[in-house]
C-alpha cells in the first residue's frame, strides 16, 4: 500500500511517482492471455514498484570481462564480498549486496554486480547483465582502457532506456601520468554524441606495486582502493537525488511495460482490424453504389466511419465515447489532406455527376444511365479507399492517444517535467522528452 502523507507538508517527488504509480497499476486492465505474454515484463514492472515502496536503490555495475567490476564493488564496500579472480568470467550470475551507507530519502542501497557483456560463448549471461542493468537506478560502465564498439553501444542502450550512467575508469594506475589526460580525452571522443557530456571517472580498486625484496626478487603487492572520485560523486548524487532517481526510474519501467503493451495488443489485433476495416469498406462502397442521392452518400460515409472507429476502440480495449470518436475523426481528416480535401472533392464531383446522368435519364431514352455505372463503380473504390485510410490512421491515432492520455506513465513524466527542474532535466539528459511512438507502420492494419 502507497505510504500515507501528513496534509501539512507537500509531497516529494520520489512520493508523488509512488502515488501515481500505485494509481496507475491498480487500474490497469489486463486479460488473462496479456498477463501471460507478458509475464516477465509484469513481474519486472511489479518488483520495480515494490524497490519504489521499501525506497531499495539499486546500482548496477556494467562492463566487458575481467575490467574489476567485482573488485570496484568490493572497494566501495570496504570488503572481499563479490568473488574476484585473476581469470576472466569470475562472475556468473548476479550477485547483490547491501551498501551500508546512510542517505535521505533512501532505506537501503544495493550494489549489484553483472557478468561481463562480451563473455564467450555466454549469450544468456549477456542477456541477463543487460536485465539486471535495466531493473537497476543507476549504472556504472567500467572501462580499463580506451572505449571499444560494445562498450559504447552498451552506453548508447542504457541512454537510450532512460538510463542514469556514470562511467568509471578503472585500473587507471596502469597508465603513466601523462597518458591519462589523453586517454580520458579519447574515451570521451568515442562515446556517443549524447553520452560525451558524461564525467569520466579514474579510480584503481585493486592497485598493485611492485616490491623489491631483499633476496633482489620482485613482487606485486596490493595496495588500497583508490576510488575518492567515484565514492564521492556517487554520495553527493544520491544525497541529493537518490529517492527522485528511484521515483523516475518507476515511471520509466511503467512507461516501457505500457509501450510493450500497446505494441502487443496492437500486434495481435492486426489482422482483426483489417477484416474489419474490409467489412466496413464493403458496406460503404455498397452504399455508395446503390444510393443515388450525394448527401446520404456523404451522411452514410460519415456514420460507417465512426461506427468503425467506436468498433476499433472495442478491438483494442479502448475506451472512447461516440462524440470522441466524431473529435477522432474530424482531427484524422484535418491531418490527411488527401482524404480531407482531394478525396471530398472528388467523391463530390462524381455524386453530383451521377446524379446528373440520372436526372437526364428521361431525356435521353436512359441512354445517360450508361455512364452512370462507372462513375458509381468509381465511388465505390473511392469508398474502400478511403474507409481503409481512415481505419489505418484511426488504429495508429488510437494507440497514439493512449499513450498521451492523463495518467498514462509517459504523460506522468511530462507533467512532473513541466513542475520540477530536476526532473526536467534529468529527462533530457535520458532523451525522454520527446519520446517516439511504439505503434510501428508494420503493426498497423
Amino acid at each position: 500500500m502507497p505510504k500515507r502523507l501528513s496534509p501539512l507538508r507537500q509531497p516529494s517527488t520520489a512520493e508523488r511517482c509512488e502515488l501515481l504509480l500505485s494509481q496507475w497499476r491498480g487500474d490497469l486492465r489486463l486479460s488473462d492471455r496479456e498477463r501471460s505474454a507478458l509475464g516477465p515484463e509484469l513481474q519486472a514492472l511489479d518488483q520495480q514498484l515494490i524497490a519504489l515502496r521499501q525506497r531499495r536503490l539499486r546500482i548496477a555495475v556494467f562492463g566487458r570481462v575481467g575490467v574489476g567490476k567485482s573488485s570496484l564493488l568490493n572497494a566501495l564496500l570496504e570488503s572481499r564480498v563479490f568473488a574476484t579472480d585473476v581469470a576472466h568470467g569470475c562472475t556468473r550470475h548476479q550477485q547483490r549486496e547491501p551498501w551500508a551507507i546512510s542517505l535521505p530519502g533512501l532505506e537501503r542501497v544495493e550494489l549489484v554486480d553483472t557478468p561481463g557483456i562480451d563473455e564467450i560463448a555466454a549469450r544468456a549471461r549477456h542477456r541477463l547483465a543487460a536485465r539486471v542493468a535495466l531493473g537497476a537506478d543507476l549504472v556504472l560502465v567500467v572501462l580499463d582502457g580506451d572505449l571499444t564498439t560494445p562498450e559504447s553501444e552498451a552506453v548508447e542502450q542504457l541512454l537510450a532506456a532512460g538510463k542514469p550512467v556514470l562511467i568509471v575508469l578503472n585500473r587507471i594506475d596502469n597508465w603513466p601520468q601523462d597518458e591519462r589526460a589523453a586517454l580520458i580525452r579519447s574515451i570521451r571522443s568515442r562515446l556517443p554524441r549524447d553520452a560525451q557530456h558524461l564525467e569520466i571517472l579514474p579510480v584503481a580498486a585493486a592497485p598493485r606495486q611492485a616490491v623489491l625484496l631483499e633476496s633482489g626478487k620482485v613482487r606485486s603487492e596490493e595496495q588500497p582502493p583508490r576510488i575518492e572520485p567515484l565514492r564521492s560523486a556517487l554520495l553527493s548524487l544520491l544525497q541529493e537525488q537518490g529517492s527522485l532517481l528511484l521515483g523516475l526510474n518507476g515511471l520509466c519501467s511503467a512507461d516501457r511495460f505500457s509501450q510493450r503493451l500497446h505494441a502487443w495488443r496492437l500486434q495481435r489485433g492486426k489482422a482483426a482490424a483489417q477484416g474489419l476495416i474490409g467489412r466496413y469498406a464493403a458496406l460503404k462502397a455498397t452504399g455508395v453504389a446503390a444510393n443515388p442521392l450525394l448527401v446520404l452518400d456523404l451522411a452514410g460515409g460519415i456514420a460507417l466511419d465512426t461506427a468503425l472507429v467506436l468498433q476499433l476502440c472495442k478491438l483494442y480495449d479502448l475506451e472512447l465515447s461516440s462524440s470522441g470518436a466524431r473529435a477522432l475523426l474530424t482531427r484524422l481528416s484535418a491531418q490527411n489532406a488527401l482524404l480531407g480535401g482531394t478525396q471530398l472533392g472528388i467523391q463530390l464531383l462524381l455524386g453530383g455527376l451521377r446524379q446528373l446522368l440520372l436526372l437526364a435519364a428521361p431525356f435521353s431514352g436512359g441512354l445517360s444511365l450508361g455512364p452512370a455505372a462507372p462513375v458509381a463503380m468509381a465511388q465505390a473504390a473511392l469508398a474502400v479507399h478511403t474507409t481503409r485510410l481512415t481505419g489505418r490512421l484511426a488504429a495508429a491515432e488510437l494507440l497514439q492517444s493512449a499513450e498521451r492520455g492523463r495518467f498514462r506513465p509517459a504523460s506522468l513524466l511530462r507533467r512532473l517535467a513541466a513542475q520540477d527542474p530536476q526532473v526536467r532535466d534529468w529527462l533530457r539528459q535520458w532523451q525522454r522528452l520527446g519520446g517516439t511512438p511504439t505503434a510501428s507502420s508494420a503493426l498497423l492494419p
